[in-house]
C-alpha cells in the first residue's frame, strides 16, 4: 500500500519499535475476551508473537459504554460500523481510570480493512496520559507509517493526581480535509485527497473502531459515527 502519497513527510517505522517495554510486560486480564455482542478484537502482531490473544484483554459493556482492561495492545471493532464513503465523524470519549507505569495510549481508528489478516490497514488517532497525541497508519502486520509523532497539545488533558484523565476524540471526515480533534479543539488536519490516495486499499472508507494500548484501564462512552 502506498503511504497516502506522503512519502517525503512520513517516517516509516517498523512495527517492532512499538513493542511493549521489556520491563513492563502485558498484565493479562482475568476473565478476558470481547464480551459485547457484535464486537470483536485483535491484539497487535508483536503481542501475538509473544503468545498473547484477545482473550488476554477484557472488553465488556459498562453502563451506556464499554470498559477495556488491557492486557496486550489491541484494536476492537464491530463490522457493522463500516463507512462506505462520504462525509462523517467518528468519535468517542475515553476516561483512563488509573495511571499506567509509563505513558500508554488510547483512541479511535477509521479506514479499517482486512483487520483479521496480515495486510490489515487502518488510520489511528491516540492520546496518552502525558497530554500528547499521535496519528499513525498501520499498513500491515510489519509496517507502520508515522504521520504525526507524539506531540504535546493543550487540548489533551493529562492525568490528574489520582491517575485519571478524560478526553473526547473525534476525526471529522469532510469533503476536503480530515480534522483531528480533542475535546472540541482541532489539533491537526490533512487534505482528504492525501488520505484517500491509498492505493484503493484503505483511505477513509472502511471499518471504524477503538484502539487501546497495553496495561490500561479505560472506560469508553459515546462511541459512534455521525454521517453527513
Amino acid at each position: 500500500m502506498r503511504m497516502f502519497g506522503l512519502a517525503a513527510a512520513l517516517l516509516v517505522a517498523s512495527a517492532t519499535t512499538v513493542a511493549a517495554q521489556a520491563n513492563d510486560p502485558d498484565r493479562l486480564a482475568a476473565n478476558g475476551g470481547v464480551k459485547v455482542p457484535g464486537w470483536t478484537g485483535r491484539v497487535d502482531p508483536q503481542a501475538a508473537a509473544r503468545g498473547a490473544t484477545i482473550a488476554n484483554a477484557s472488553f465488556v459493556a459498562a453502563g451506556s459504554g464499554f470498559h477495556i482492561t488491557s492486557g496486550p495492545a489491541a484494536i476492537y471493532w464491530n463490522p457493522a460500523n463500516s463507512v462506505p464513503g462520504g462525509n462523517y465523524t467518528v468519535s468517542a470519549t475515553f476516561t483512563q481510570t488509573k495511571a499506567a507505569d509509563h505513558p500508554e495510549a488510547y483512541g479511535i481508528f477509521l479506514g479499517g480493512q482486512n483487520l483479521e489478516s496480515a495486510n490489515q490497514s487502518y488510520l489511528y488517532f491516540l492520546v496518552r496520559q502525558d497530554g500528547q497525541y499521535l496519528i499513525n497508519h498501520r499498513a500491515s502486520d510489519t509496517e507502520v507509517h508515522r504521520i504525526v509523532q507524539w506531540t504535546k497539545h493543550d487540548a489533551v488533558k493529562p492525568m490528574d493526581a489520582s491517575g485519571r484523565a478524560t478526553n473526547a476524540l473525534a476525526i471529522v471526515v469532510g469533503p476536503d480535509k480530515l480534522s483531528f480533534q480533542v475535546n472540541g479543539t482541532e489539533v491537526w488536519n490533512v487534505d482528504r485527497s492525501t488520505i484517500d490516495a491509498g492505493g484503493g486499499h484503505s483511505g477513509t472508507s472502511g471499518i471504524v473502531g477503538i484502539r487501546v494500548n497495553h496495561n490500561l484501564d479505560v472506560h469508553v462512552e459515546n462511541f459512534g459515527i455521525e454521517r453527513r
